[in-house]
């Protein structure tokens, strides 16, 4: 018996082997840059899926370990001591660089890489764990490479989650502050800068400084968005808000781009429903979710999206769009929070076009997806520049009254299918970004993601019009994405007042770039 178990386990091997000399074979025949150009879901299935799960693997058994041996909070301050350390060294040689995060582009979810970390002073800093949990205060205190897929997999347990968990289980909390998060609860609780309550930060001088609405508010709030040119983060502490079983959320067609604005706002001001979401299948079809929490759910309607064999999600919702009918569901929490996170939304289906046949879920589906970091590693020159002019990934925000206009000039100058809807409250605080007038305004997050069928698109003349109606109507661009705009229209769509003043105050312009230069298309590629 164990002998023949031997032979089977040696026969599987010499299989998988035989296999992979073939497609190594292959490769080579091919060329390399052809099959990443042409065949990337060989390269991605076989390749990126695998090393994905060990990078998965790798980081979970860390966070489950620092935990356990509750080495966090000690090992945090020395870690910080040692940023500080570095930024005096910075000092002593001269000031001659700016400084940047030492942590590699190509790791970050922004699509592009920064050039700008070649030529700059890189600070290492090593900071990704979950330091305190407060349940009296109802504040978590983390170190700013925390990602909301760790977050949630160590709050939900304890009864706990964040008010606002961004798509993606990659994002990290630095990532979110210096730059923003949303998410289907925003229309209550605003960006994710605004759920909050302190940041840490080392200074261009070495110093650590502790910033909220009370205690030096000018930084608190000229913090989200500066993409790390005003110091350095080390810890954010945030909301918590009790966590519940199930999302029961809600499933309706729309048909009508009138009528469909007109729903999305209708559900996007009222404080009853825990989420709103639109997903956009064309000009003039929606389907519009409404989600609230709770403990109770019908066990007949009991839909684990999250797990791997399942469908994508933005597949299985548009399902009640053809066969124009509503419906309920109860979601688990989690399942919920990262609904999009198997398919990147839907970039995945332009990479693996079969990923969401049931036979590649069923048996491969546990893989996905492939991070987004080893993507950005592995793309090569080639399919960068294939990207840059026949692909796009934005996220443009709108004041809600501008939905209608703003949906029709997406179609207009992209036609990019589908595209996402999330309504967010945004204050009327002091920053970067807020609304023009002197009262809270209720906005929405158009996210288009994919190929452009428009027939007269072409990047940069296309995104530079884009840009102009997006300032034209108060709205906001996300910086994670390509940015044409030259300095002066930049500036025209963001308040640089508060940022501007703190940068002179704080001696930060011989330390950091100003953060129009790091993320303007000329600082990526």
């Amino acid at each position: 018996m164990e002998r023949e178990r031997t032979v089977g386990v040696m026969s599987a091997l010499w299989s998988v082997g035989a296999g992979l000399l073939l497609l190594l074979l292959w490769v080579r025949h091919r060329g390399l840059e052809a099959v990443l150009v042409h065949h990337r879901w060989v390269f991605v299935c076989f390749f990126l899926l695998p090393l994905s799960i060990l990078f998965d693997i790798y980081y979970q058994l860390r966070a489950w370990a620092v935990w356990r041996l509750h080495s966090a909070p000690r090992q945090h301050a020395q870690r910080v001591r040692h940023i500080q350390e570095q930024v005096r060294e910075w000092k002593k040689e001269g000031s001659k660089r700016y400084m940047c995060t030492g942590r590699p582009g190509w790791l970050t979810v922004s699509l592009r890489v920064g050039k700008y970390k070649k030529t700059h002073k890189n600070i290492m800093i090593n900071l990704m764990d979950v330091l305190e949990v407060d349940s009296e205060r109802q504040v978590v205190r983390v170190e700013p490479l925390v990602s909301m897929g760790q977050l949630t997999a160590h709050l939900n347990p304890m009864g706990w989650t964040i008010p606002v968990v961004p798509e993606l289980d990659d994002l990290t909390v630095g990532g979110l502050i210096m730059g923003t998060g949303i998410e289907s609860s925003s229309h209550i609780y605003g960006l994710f800068q605004h759920t909050c309550v302190a940041y840490e930060l080392v200074l261009a001088d070495g110093s650590l400084v502790r910033c909220s609405p009370t205690e030096n508010s000018d930084l608190f709030y000229a913090v989200p968005w500066s993409c790390g040119t005003l110091g350095f983060l080390v810890a954010a502490e945030i909301k918590m808000i009790p966590a519940k079983k199930y999302v029961k959320i809600h499933y309706e067609p729309v048909r009508g781009l009138q009528k469909i604005c007109e729903k999305f706002t209708e559900e996007s001001k009222k404080k009853e429903n825990s989420f709103v979401e639109g997903l956009l299948y064309s000009l003039d079809e929606a389907v519009i979710m409404t989600g609230v929490l709770t403990d109770e759910a019908e066990q007949s309607k009991i839909n684990r999206i999250g797990n791997y064999y399942k469908p994508w999600f933005f597949k299985h919702v548009e399902k009640y769009l053809k066969a124009d009918r509503t419906g309920v569901e109860y979601i688990p929490s989690r399942h919920y929070y990262h609904r999009h996170t198997r398919s990147i939304f839907w970039e995945l289906q332009d990479i693996i076009p079969f990923g969401n046949n049931p036979v590649f879920r069923y048996l491969f589906g546990w893989m996905v997806p492939p991070k987004i970091s080893l993507l950005k590693l592995t793309q090569g020159e080639a399919i960068r520049k294939l990207y840059e002019q026949h692909h796009v990934v934005q996220d443009m925000l709108v004041p809600m009254k501008s939905l209608e206009k703003s949906i029709q000039t997406f179609h207009v100058d992209l036609n990019v299918y589908p595209v996402w809807l999330c309504p967010f409250i945004l204050p009327n605080n002091p920053g970067m970004v807020h609304p023009k007038g002197n009262e809270t305004e209720l906005y929405v997050d158009i996210g288009a993601y994919g190929e452009p069928k428009s027939k007269q698109f072409e990047a940069r003349a296309s995104m530079r019009q884009m840009e102009k109606f997006v300032r034209s109507v108060h709205g906001f661009q996300m910086l994670y994405a390509d940015c044409y705009m030259t300095r002066e229209e930049f500036w025209d769509m963001f308040d640089g007042s508060l940022y501007h003043k703190l940068r002179e105050e704080m001696n930060c312009k011989d330390a950091f770039p100003e953060v129009y230069d790091k993320i303007c298309k000329a600082a990526r590629h």
